[in-house]
Formats: C-alpha cells, structure tokens, sequence
C-alpha cells in the first residue's frame, strides 16, 4: 500500500453553513475541535482543530490494515475532552465479539491520544496509518461553507516525527510522542501520513500513541483575547430542588468554565486575569458586546469578578472616534472582536473591531449597575463610571437624531442589517410576514435604554452627582412616555387587548405581528403594571410559548417556521430573560409555566442548551425539540441561563447602596423548593432556602446587610432571615 493512503473525498463545496447538529465538540477557548461522531476529521464540513478563528487541521483520518475503525459510540468526558469507540474486526475471527478496541480521546487545545487495545486471546499484528490536511482557513470561511486549497505539509527530517504547515496566515504542526516505535512520516502535496507498518498487540495488551497538535494565525493579532488562567472567576453553588435545575445549572457551569477568555491587553489591577465568556463555539468564539454582558448579568448571583472582567475589557475597547467602516462612535461598546478583517457571506464584510450593535452599549450600563448592587468594590465601580457616563451620552445622543426621541439604528452598507439580538437579515418581519428594513427602534432596545438611565442615575446619585442623576431621570420618564404612544398595538384577537410592537420605523408605524422581543421589556421598568399584564398574557399563550421555551415569534402569522433562526424558533436566553421578567413583574404562574417548558427541554439537550431549537408545539406524543441545524453549542447565555432561572426563581434583588437584598420567591407550589448555597453577595457567602410551606431562610449575609421578603411579587408565606457578616449555612 501506498505511503500516502487515499482519502475519502469530499464532496465539492456549496458555500453553505456547515450544519452542527451531529457534530461533537470540545472546546477549551479560545481552541475547540469539531468532527463527525465517528471521530475521524475528513475535510469536510466545520471538522478540524482550531485556535484563535483559525482551523489548524481539517483532516486526520485513522485507518487499521487500509480499513477505517468500526464506530461504536461516543463518550463526553467533560466540555474539553471527548473518547471515540470503534472497534476493528476480522473476517477470520473465531467470536463475534470484537477484540480489538480502538479508543481515540480528544482534548481541545492539546491533541489527541490513539489506543489499540486487544482483548482477545491472540496477538493482533496490524499496520496504522494517520493521515493529515489542513488548508489553515479562517474560521469565517468555515461558516461560510468554503474549504481553502490544501497547504503542502512539511515532514520533519530528523528527530520526533513531525508534520508542520506554513501559510502567509497561519502554521500548524503535529508531533508524535510515546509511542514505542517511531512512525514513518511522509508528505504528499496536500497530505502527510504517519505510519506504523506493523503494530503488535498481544492477548491483553495495548498500544498508544500521543499527537500534539499545535498551531496560531500569523501574524499574531495584537490586543486580541488570549486563554484565561485556571482561576475560575464565580462561585460554585450548592442547588438542591427540582433536579433539572440542579442538572441544567451544573452542566451550564462546566460550559462555561471552557468558553472562558482573557483580555490579552489587560492590567494587573486585580488579583486574576479579566476574564469573559466568549459567546459560543464553533462561530463566535471571542469576545461579543452584548452576548458577554448577558452572561456575566446572569451570573452575577455567583459574584462580580466575571462581571468586572468583561466590563474593563469592554472598556478598554470603547469607541472614541467616528469611522464609518468599523461603525464605531464615542462612547460606543464594542459588538465582536475577531482576529482580523473578514467576509462573513451574503456581502457582509467586518472589521476586526467591529461597534455595530445597538444595544450592547446600553447594556454595558446595566451590567454595571448590576454589578454595583451585587457589591462590586468601590474602586472599580468609580473606576468604570466614566466610560458608562460617555456610553450614556452615545445612547442619549443617537435618541437625538430622530424627532421621536427613540434609539434606533443606522446600518452601513455591507454592515449588520439589523443590529440587535436578532440579527439575521429576516429578522423583523410584520404580521403578513414582509421584511422590515432599518432603520429601525426595537421595543427591547427602548426597554434597555430606559433601564441604562435610571441605573445610572441611581449609580450617580450615590456618588454625589445629583444633578447628573435627575437630569437622566427625566430624560427617562420622557423616554417611557413615548415607548407608551408608539408601541402598543391592539390585538383584535388574542389573550390580552394588546402587545408591544418588536419595532417600531422612522415614522412611527409600529411592525404588526407578536414576537418574544416584548418579554425582554418585564424587567427593564419601561412598563407599567397594566404593560406588564399584558405582556405576560401574550408570552403564556399558545402563540409564544410553544411548551418547550418561549417562540421567537407568533406561531399565528404567516411565515412562522419553527426552525428558522429568528422566526419561530425557541432561544435559550430569551426564554430565561422572560421568566426573569414574569418573576420580577409578579407573574408567577406565566414564569412557571415558561421555566417548565425550558427545564423538560433541557432534558432533551443532555442539559447543554444549544443556542436555539425547534418551536413545534409541545403535545402529550410530541417528540424531543430539535436543536436549529447550525446552533452554537456550547454557547455562552445559554449555558449561563440555567443561573438567570435559578436567581429568577429565588427572586433575588440586591441593592448595595441600602444594604438590602430582597427575597421574592416563586412559590413552591409551582416549581417545588428550593436550597441554594455557594451564592455570593457583596464578597460573602450566602446560603437560600425556600422551603415547601413558602417559608424563606438566608443565611451568610453580609454585615450591615438585611433582606427584605415584602409579599409584593413574593409568596408572601412569611419569612425566617438570617443575618450578620460570617458565612452561614441553611439547615
């Protein structure tokens, strides 16, 4: 047989995304592997090694005597490691059973080791051959479903056995190690090929080989994120209660502690690295805006050191001029950062540093405050204060532009066309199912905006900046009051009078149709009790919630497709955004119902929630939701939504400036109840229980600190509160 074994081939690119539904992953950011179940790497697809957006191998095939293993099963051994099974058979075998067993383990971000087991009674002699590709393609190209031409590998000469590749932008390398017999390394024009031509395995024995696969985009971008430290920057909690909360809020952890970055640019001016949450694996892992802030808004139950993390990198990185390309303006908060320029497909072309969201920047705001009242030290919330004062006056001054006075965005051609969390180009359509262009003020941008202000202004007023403080104030009242004139529309049909507009044009006219945007708005404070009720109504109904999670939009207007990516589908997130809403807005029944749904999905997932899945209507025969072909998974809100149900559910509002942490828990009656641990507040540690009678205990408080279990929003089934400064523990 040849030195150089023949691949198979793959199919001729479509220039379609890669679909990841059957696709295993591991990750270990900014590193991950993707590859078919059966473990092998083809060139094909999104399968390869990657690092920094650049995929280092996108082949590494195994073959045993010419054959490809058998595969048998998979077995994930954490978010970064993942063992193949097959098994290799004969012909002439005297049993049925297989006797040898091939077990490939794969780390993201070191290699991977092969191991020949034989568990039969006679020796097995075979040969062993891995063959290897790569076309160091960037990983926008990926998306995109393009497969670069083959980089011509380099065996080396002497020493280890070694493969490299050497591109303009990136280099990759594989290197044997223990292995007994050193393999002979050869290097076709577009393959390289380690092979073992006679492997001897006896009656209980075994062979192994270990590949290191190394590699990094050229030239090395500056500034970009880097791998974090093993300091994992939240607390670990204790959840005991409804036993797919406590399976979905320890899965979510453990995605998280592998989606974890750096910023390679930061300080020492704290203990640890500023960490973030990359926003999800294979696309997006880096550092995105508004995806970030979510998932350190949610964890913030769990402490501030994540949250001080992303808000100092996003800091770092705030705009300070006006350039039209990169969308950046003063004040501005970044949208996503990536290696380089690069073409994402459909004429979309993007900078490195790329500003064109609109509601990352208000949402920097929040994360602050929120941070603040969950205790974040002083000196880093004075520290950051200015940079929310200028991205204050960014969101105020973009109101200005239009007479309405709403936030609105502007996209550049060749930019994102619509610029909040949905971004797909059909993200906004009307209730006969047309395409809504910009620009365009989305109602959960509003809410956002109005949240910012009064935040920030409570924030200001704390220290000593009182004028400051009520001139947003006022600014925000004015901001409610025209979100009140425009977004409402009268639902001629349905659960309650009316909805919230998902947008509203230049003009006023309001985007007809229900969407899931509206549930975003419970907690920001732009509504009312009545704006409330209503909105709850519409997300409880058969329209939105379709059983398994709250619908992207209405399941009653033309052109819903329950596996589209904005138009129908389900998101973990703003399923978990919503019931925190309900929780806060006093809606318990519609937040059970909503929590429900999203926690017998996460049965379905294995409780690793992809970043949306299928909205079919949940029946008492219906099958397992589906994740959406190209999902993200890991993926960064969504693993950190397993905390925002867990705190929404405690009902926890803490407010550091009063020292006064109020308790409004769901009651029991609902979701069951409910012992939580390991919580951090102000730098203590905190203990929860909500037990089955509605009775609440705390514990762990920090000194000076009292909670507050008023009935409003609550059970209002009276309360047991722990207090003083030393960590407790609920019995």
């Amino acid at each position: 047989m040849a030195d150089t074994p023949e691949l198979p081939a793959p199919r001729r690119a479509l220039a379609l995304q890669p679909l990841l539904h059957d696709v295993v992953i591991c990750v270990a950011a900014p590193a991950f592997t993707a590859s078919g179940r059966d473990g092998q790497l083809r060139g094909a697809r999104a399968d390869g090694f990657y690092d920094h957006d650049r995929r280092l191998l996108h082949t590494l095939v195994l073959l045993i005597d010419g054959r490809e293993p058998e595969p048998v099963g998979v077995q994930p051994l954490g978010p970064d490691r993942v063992r193949f099974t097959a098994v290799h058979r004969y012909p002439g075998d005297g049993t049925d059973d297989p006797t040898l067993i091939v077990e490939r383990v794969r780390t993201a971000g070191e290699g991977e080791t092969v191991l020949l087991r034989n568990v039969g009674t006679l020796t097995h002699t075979v040969r062993v051959e891995l063959a290897a590709a790569t076309d160091l393609a960037d990983i926008a190209d990926v998306k995109h479903g393009l497969t670069g031409p083959a980089v011509p590998p380099s065996a080396a000469r002497t020493g280890a056995a070694a493969l490299s590749w050497c591109s303009p932008t990136g280099r990759a390398r594989i290197l044997v190690a223990g292995c007994p017999a050193r393999a002979r390394t050869s290097a076709g024009p577009a393959c390289g090929t380690f092979t073992w031509s006679r492997v001897d395995v006896p009656p209980g024995g075994s062979w192994l080989i270990r590949l290191a696969v190394t590699g990094r985009a050229v030239p090395a971008p500056p500034g970009h994120p880097v791998a974090a430290s093993p300091h994992v920057p939240w607390s670990e909690p204790v959840v005991h209660g409804d036993r797919r909360l406590v399976a979905l809020v320890r899965q979510g952890l453990a995605d998280l502690r592998a989606l974890r970055l750096a910023d390679g640019a930061g300080g020492r001016s704290a203990p640890h690295d500023d960490q973030f949450i990359a926003a999800g694996c294979p696309w997006y892992l880096t550092l995105f805006g508004r995806d970030s802030i979510w998932s350190a808004r949610m964890l913030l139950p769990l402490g501030t050191e994540l949250a001080r993390g992303t808000l100092w990198t996003l800091a770092r990185r705030q705009g300070t001029v006006h350039d039209d390309f990169r969308e950046e303006a003063p004040g501005r908060i970044l949208h996503e950062l990536r290696p380089g320029q690069s073409q994402h497909g459909h004429g979309l072309l993007l900078p490195s540093h790329y500003y064109g969201s609109v509601d990352a920047t208000p949402l920097f705001v929040s994360l602050l405050v929120d941070a603040w009242r969950w205790g974040l030290p002083a000196a880093d919330v004075d520290g950051l204060l200015p940079y929310a004062e200028r991205a204050m006056d960014w969101i105020v001054a973009v109101c200005g532009k239009d007479k309405d006075g709403l936030l609105r965005y502007y996209p550049r051609p060749g930019g994102l066309l619509h610029q909040s969390w949905k971004d797909s180009a059909d993200a906004v359509r009307d209730a006969a199912g047309r395409r809504v262009e910009p620009p365009l003020a989305l109602c959960e941008v509003q809410g956002y905006a109005y949240e910012a202000a009064t935040g920030l202004a409570a924030l200001l007023d704390s220290r000593g900046a009182a004028w400051r403080a009520r001139e947003l104030r006022a600014w925000a009242a004015a901001l409610r009051d025209r979100f009140a004139d425009a977004f409402w529309i009268t639902g001629k049909e349905g659960p309650a009078p009316r909805y919230a507009a998902i947008a509203v044009g230049r003009d006023l006219d309001p985007v007809t149709g229900p969407a899931s945007n509206m549930g975003q708005l419970l907690a920001t404070g732009i509504l009312d009790a009545d704006g409330c009720a209503d909105v709850a109504a519409w997300l409880a109904s058969p329209e939105l919630n379709s059983g398994w999670g709250l619908r992207s939009r209405s399941a009653a207007v033309p052109g819903f497709n329950p596996l589209s990516y904005h138009g129908g589908s389900v998101w973990t997130h703003d399923t978990a955004i919503a019931v925190q809403g309900l929780c806060a807005s006093g809606r318990q029944a519609e937040a059970a119902a909503l929590a429900d749904g999203l926690l017998d999905a996460a049965v379905h997932f294995s409780y690793r929630m992809p970043e949306l899945y299928g909205g079919d209507a949940r029946t008492e025969t219906s099958p397992a939701p589906l994740a959406y072909p190209a999902a993200c998974r890991p993926q960064g809100w969504s693993a950190a939504s397993g905390v925002a149900v867990l705190a929404a559910l405690l009902g926890l509002r803490p407010d550091a400036a009063r020292r006064r942490l109020a308790l409004r828990p769901l009651h029991p009656a609902l979701l069951g109840p409910l012992t939580v641990s390991g919580l951090r507040l102000a730098g203590a540690d905190l203990s929860v229980r909500v037990g089955g009678d509605g009775r609440t205990a705390v514990a762990g408080l920090p000194g000076g600190w009292r909670v507050d279990t008023a009935a409003e929003g609550g059970s209002g089934a009276g309360s047991d509160t722990g207090a003083g400064g030393g960590p407790g523990t609920v019995g």
